[in-house]
């Protein structure tokens, strides 16, 4: 098999084959409640108790280590990168374009010297599309993205730590989920800054024209203020979540990050594959599609059109666009491309059903009164039974929806057809599936969400929708490449809530485990890549990982209390 460039050194090669609001207090009422619903549930009992409290339980979100809560966003933590199928070894050797001054001028808005770092071992996210290019250059037609948006390594390693019932690991790759333990191919760990070129800009939507960039920060990492590794940062550092006014090394949205995955350039936070100039840029997978007949596939248990999957392959100004955005990947006339629309993808599978809104100015004047994310009259449009491309299908009142897709894809895969699934939840994803496998998120710093049982039932898992996105997927000749979004995780870390993010990484863990069954029941080891990573971190610190690990081998609320 062919050796790629590497994004970062801390290799772990494998050989044999085995298969900041605070949270506002509850009621009384409302925390017998939870007391109740939590005595077989002890990693909800300790979310729970976080809110209840406002103490750090098990850890705290934020700079302060005194309270459960104090920052919501996310931060320039390094972050993880899996991949399997292939090595780092040749970009090892190459090394970290943070190491190099002249390297690092190469793209959009070249940091400051406070970023030379000549002992890096971190690599940059851009450098993600890169790997990803180097591999179908070197023969790979297979191309797998997944995601797991939000996922930093302190997440990673909270959901390692429930699910094995033990801290196994203080540093490197850890061990306890699949990705972190499946050596049945050749696989690499690495770390990747997150950084954007720029925090902002000035817009026009219906113009789909930049104005204005804002100066007030570059992209960058300093490793005398973040550390090392994750494992060594430097504890309480406000340079991590962009507080240190000395070093305004960029935070990042999943616009931008998204961007520098899919398409290998920095850009402004809100930018969908838009350069600071306001160029437009093409992201790999249109790329692959238009040049070497690849098929395209998204799937993603958020939005469809939420930040990340549109970055696998749309174009515009804003990331708040959003039938823009769908129109894009489904193959419309957009506000990006009006007079040639772009072929649009050949799966899409993912929630926002719906969500309907009256007015959104953020969508500018094309706006259409109705489901905010991907507009009825969109998906009529492009219905194979309207004339369309797409087999559609849809959450459905009384109907299983893991078997209506199961269904769906099978068809589109027999007759050659396109596939689009839109389901959800209100809020428009899927139901949160939290640690323990259940479907009862407790509260955090929003109200708790609460599922009906239509609302388990008529939706697929985020595994099912991966699973129906190969079967489609593997009809094609000359290859595909797929982006699998974990938009989950993400949003569990913004609300605070460790119940959620784990559950949600545990769902990446499960759509992980279809890729890599897929793989090898296709014999396909020599021409597929997996490349696992997360678009940017958040800011959990993990004071009381013991409390984890005995949430996660059964202990009782009393006995967690007593802890």
């Amino acid at each position: 098999m062919a050796s790629l460039a590497a994004l970062v050194s801390l290799a772990c090669p494998a050989s044999a084959a085995k298969p900041v609001p605070v949270a506002p207090a509850k009621s009384e009422a409302a925390k017998s409640e939870g007391q109740t619903h939590d005595k077989g549930d002890p990693m909800r009992w300790l979310q729970q108790q976080s809110v209840d409290t406002q103490s750090p339980v098990y850890g705290h979100w934020g700079l302060d280590a005194t309270k459960y809560s104090s920052w919501n966003e996310h931060s320039n933590r390094l972050v993880p990168v899996y991949t399997f199928g292939l090595t780092l070894s040749d970009w090892r050797d190459r090394g970290s374009l943070y190491a190099d001054a002249e390297r690092l001028k190469t793209l959009e808005r070249s940091s400051e010297t406070s970023s030379i770092n000549p002992t890096a071992m971190y690599f940059d996210q851009t450098d993600v599309c890169q790997l990803q290019r180097a591999a179908v250059d070197a023969g790979y037609s297979n191309i797998i993205l997944l995601v797991l948006d939000g996922m930093d390594w302190q997440t990673a390693r909270a959901a390692a730590i429930y699910k094995t019932g033990r801290i196994a690991f203080e540093s490197g790759r850890g061990t306890g989920l699949a990705f972190q333990d499946d050596r049945r191919t050749q696989t690499d760990f690495g770390l990747l800054s997150t950084s954007a070129a720029a925090g902002s800009a000035k817009t026009d939507v219906d113009a789909q024209r930049v104005l204005s960039v804002s100066e007030q920060s570059s992209f960058g990492y300093d490793v005398r203020l973040g550390g090392r590794t994750p494992w060594n940062e430097r504890n309480g550092s406000g340079y991590l979540i962009g507080a240190d006014l000395s070093r305004p090394h960029t935070v990042t949205d999943s616009a931008a990050s998204g961007t520098g995955l899919c398409s290998g350039i920095k850009t402004y936070n809100g930018s969908i594959n838009v350069a600071l100039d306001g160029t437009q840029a093409v992201p790999l997978a249109r790329e692959l599609q238009r040049d070497q007949d690849f098929m395209v596939g998204v799937v993603t248990n958020v939005p469809v059109s939420h930040a990340t999957p549109a970055a696998a392959y749309a174009n515009n100004v804003s990331r708040k666009d959003y039938q823009d955005l769908a129109r894009d990947l489904i193959g419309l006339p957009s506000a990006a491309h009006r007079n040639d629309p772009l072929p649009g993808i050949d799966v899409l599978l993912g929630a926002g059903w719906g969500e309907h809104k009256d007015e959104d100015e953020l969508q500018g004047s094309n706006f259409a009164t109705g489901n905010r994310y991907l507009h009825e009259d969109d998906l009529r449009a492009v219905d194979l039974r309207n004339g369309g491309r797409y087999r559609v299908v849809q959450r459905a009142a009384g109907k299983s929806g893991r078997q209506s897709l199961r269904r769906a894809a099978q068809a589109a895969a027999d007759n050659q057809e396109r596939l689009l699934g839109l389901f959800g939840t209100k809020g428009g994803h899927l139901p949160y599936a939290t640690a323990d496998g259940g479907y009862n998120p407790a509260a955090d710093v929003w109200d708790a969400e609460i599922y009906s049982a239509a609302d388990i039932d008529e939706n697929p898992t985020l595994a099912e929708m991966t699973e129906a996105a190969l079967l489609v997927l593997e009809q094609s000749i000359d290859g595909f490449w797929l982006m699998i979004e974990v938009g989950d995780v993400d949003w569990a870390n913004h609300a605070n809530n460790l119940d959620n993010s784990i559950g949600a990484v545990f769902s990446g863990e499960a759509a992980f485990v279809k890729v890599m069954d897929w793989v090898d029941e296709n014999n396909a080891w020599d021409h597929t890549a997996v490349i696992v990573t997360a678009d940017h971190g958040h800011y959990l610190v993990l004071d009381h990982p013991e409390v984890i690990a005995a949430a996660g081998r059964g202990k009782t609320a009393k006995e967690l209390a007593e802890k």
